[in-house]
């Protein structure tokens, strides 16, 4: 990496621990991306960062190992039968975490959910594919109201169907996981989607069909929470 890029690196993440900036500099000798470019969000538990690589800029999310709420993740890891044996094993949690993200993004994108393509995890660190225009992240629900919500809204709830019909359930969608990439609702974060066999799965359908419905009432839409809840499970 040349020594320009190097510094700029340091500079942008010297609030990481040597673990973490290990895995960053492993996948820039690995060719996934050249440099860090800027800072999209900082959350309580993960920074989001955009990234330029070869084939054009990439999202990096990475979770802070000493920040992250463990016992949040294990609730929701604990019922998805895919993982067992975890409780207590922080770091691993974490790990885990990560890679399913990475394994939903996957079988979201194969049953056609508008969601980002996933690149590659290592440890506490997902790529993701960028999803916006001229360098700018595509805005989230929450601060661009769509131009005709009614399609807006037909098309969440068309995505949140075939998430369901994929075996999964979003488990935290509302208007801060959902992007507004010109009019196209793109869904986010699959950290916490978990399986429809979980014993939770109904309590988190319902949920996220609550949060979409209240938002797009307030945009003026007619809305029964039963009917959205029994077209996406039909």
């Amino acid at each position: 990496m040349p020594n320009k890029a190097r510094e700029k690196f340091k500079t942008m993440h010297n609030v990481f621990d040597n673990f973490t900036n290990r895995l960053i500099f492993k996948m820039i000798s690995e060719g996934h991306f050249e440099g860090l470019e800027a800072t999209v969000s900082v959350g309580k538990e993960a920074n989001i960062f955009s990234a330029v690589g070869q084939k054009g800029r990439i999202i990096l999310k990475i979770y802070r190992l000493e920040a992250c709420d463990f016992n949040r993740m294990y609730d929701y890891i604990k019922e998805d039968k895919r993982y067992a044996n975890l409780k207590g094993k922080k770091r691993k949690i974490i790990f885990t975490w990560v890679q399913r993200e990475y394994r939903n993004l996957l079988i979201a994108r194969q049953a056609g959910v508008s969601c980002p393509t996933p690149i590659k995890f290592l440890g506490n660190i997902i790529l993701l594919e960028f999803i916006g225009l001229d360098g700018e992240v595509a805005p989230k629900l929450k601060d661009k109201k769509p131009e005709d919500p009614k399609k807006f809204f037909d098309k969440v709830v068309e995505n949140m169907k075939k998430l369901y019909k994929s075996g999964l359930v979003h488990a935290d969608l509302s208007p801060f996981n959902i992007l507004n990439f010109n009019e196209v609702p793109i869904l986010i974060d699959f950290s916490q989607t978990t399986t429809t066999d979980s014993t939770s799965a109904d309590e988190f359908i319902r949920r996220d069909v609550r949060n979409v419905v209240n938002h797009f009432k307030k945009l003026g839409l007619k809305l029964s929470e039963d009917k959205v809840l029994a077209k996406i499970l039909k």
